[in-house]
């Protein structure tokens, strides 16, 4: 079986019954030619209204969490609705009440406990996921594509890092082979939850917002695929945001250290960690549109020939700085260091830049401003010593700012296109806060003040000329 098709539909690409046909027809007219396993994500905004769901019982706002529960139960029996009909659809409402009912039990458990434990937000978010497999495998099975929802938790294994788990592969690749591989011999097209897994002894876990794509190349990587296409609504990887840069443009192919780097400092194609269990396999991975299905698409490869030069721009604007100096030479910058990271990697916090001064060796990183609060509490802990004795200053906190990333594997050794991007950037008049470029001189990152992000992408898009095809 050495032509599987591993395909992933994003939350936007399951977002209504129109966008669930088109991925059926997607999944049918390729299961035709070759054997196919579907990942698909939850209906856009639904891992929202599921967290905002437990947010309210954690507060004991019961009025706003059963609106919530209504909301989940009218949506998706509105698409089972348009999908099914007889007896399809009966079975498949009763099997979207048990979740919600499932859902309903933990946001109970919450309520009463007045907290939200991370095991059981793992365990409830991954309901929005469930549902879409139920929905899309019922409307394949009635359009005469035989197919099977199957619970992540049941194949993908991880550690118990619950909200940001990362895969044990050994053992999710005996549980691929176990559970997915006969349903693929017997013609079975296999629809699998994205972004959740379960621990060894079965304790749900999901991995980080966004995901599904990482569930997508585990599973592929576990069943050795021929290729991993990844559905959203956008033609590929762009040279910038068009939401930004008027002339940015679609690449036709690049390189697996590539597209990481971009998804890592904040690009929306991909989720940071898809490429990893990809690499040793060497399993090409398509970005594609499910809303024009025509459009040709990136494609993601171990290697490609790369052009000198910077080959895309992303940004985030969603990041703090974190700043940490020593009160005097004589304490160690060095073993700062060390602590600080080990802190932020006891709680798998990404670092997305890290600088640092030589004589005072003061450092600053920057971070998700979703992991903020976690990561002041993590320094905190781990520095209660230096900072209750004075021996490290506060720590301090920079939010105003924004992360502008060059990626390009032809960046390497190419003369004065560091100064070129810094000039490019002071001519609009915005001030560079920090700069840090990996030993790889893949990617060169920069922090600016928010308010000029915009401008600095546009203004490097221009002096890179990477609007025009070259």
């Amino acid at each position: 079986m050495n032509d599987l098709l591993v395909m992933k539909f994003g939350g936007t690409s399951m977002g209504s019954a129109e966008r669930i046909r088109v991925a059926a027809q997607i999944c049918a007219e390729q299961r035709a030619l070759r054997p196919v396993v579907a990942v698909v994500s939850a209906m856009s905004k639904i891992t929202d209204l599921l967290l905002d769901a437990l947010r309210k019982a954690e507060a004991g706002d019961e009025t706003g969490l059963d609106l919530n529960l209504q909301q989940l139960r009218e949506r998706h029996w509105e698409c089972c609705a348009q999908l099914l009909d007889g007896e399809r659809r009966e079975a498949a409402l009763a099997g979207i009440e048990a979740l919600i009912s499932d859902f309903r039990r933990i946001t109970h458990g919450i309520r009463m406990l007045g907290e939200r434990p991370p095991r059981s937000v793992d365990e409830a978010i991954s309901i929005g996921e469930r549902l879409s497999a139920l929905t899309i495998a019922a409307y394949l099975n009635a359009s005469g594509t035989r197919a099977k929802d199957v619970n992540a938790a049941q194949i993908v294994v991880t550690d118990s890092v619950f909200g940001n788990a990362s895969p044990l592969m050994d053992e999710t690749r005996k549980r691929a082979e176990s559970i997915l591989r006969p349903m693929l011999r017997d013609g079975v097209l296999p629809v699998i939850t994205g972004f959740n897994g379960a621990t060894t002894d079965g304790r749900p876990t999901t991995l980080g917002r966004g995901g599904s794509d990482f569930s997508a190349s585990i599973v592929a990587s576990a069943l050795d695929a021929s290729e991993l296409w990844i559905w959203t609504d956008v033609d590929g990887i762009m040279t910038a945001d068009p939401r930004f840069v008027a002339d940015a443009r679609v690449l036709d192919e690049v390189s697996y250290a590539e597209a990481a780097e971009l998804a890592y400092n904040g690009a929306k194609v991909l989720h940071p960690r898809t490429l990893a269990p990809l690499v040793e396999r060497q399993i090409p991975v398509w970005s594609k549109n499910s809303f024009c299905i025509q459009a040709p698409g990136t494609k993601i490869v171990p290697k490609v020939k790369a052009t000198p030069g910077a080959r895309a721009v992303t940004s985030m604007s969603k990041v703090a700085l974190v700043s940490i100096e020593p009160a005097s030479a004589a304490t160690s910058g060095t073993r700062l260091m060390a602590r600080s990271l080990d802190a932020l990697a006891s709680i798998n916090a990404e670092v997305l830049a890290f600088t640092s001064s030589s004589y005072r060796q003061s450092f600053c990183f920057l971070v998700r401003s979703e992991e903020l609060e976690r990561v002041i509490e993590s320094l905190e802990a781990a520095l209660a010593l230096e900072l209750t004795h004075g021996y490290v200053k506060p720590i301090q906190v920079d939010e105003k700012v924004g992360l502008l990333a060059i990626v390009g594997e032809g960046m390497r050794g190419t003369p004065g296109l560091a100064g070129r991007i810094f000039n490019a950037i002071s001519r609009e008049d915005i001030n560079i806060i920090a700069i840090a470029q990996g030993s790889s001189e893949l990617t060169i990152s920069i922090v600016v003040n928010r308010d000029g992000l915009d401008r600095a992408i546009q203004a490097v898009h221009a002096e890179c000329n990477l609007g025009s095809k070259r």
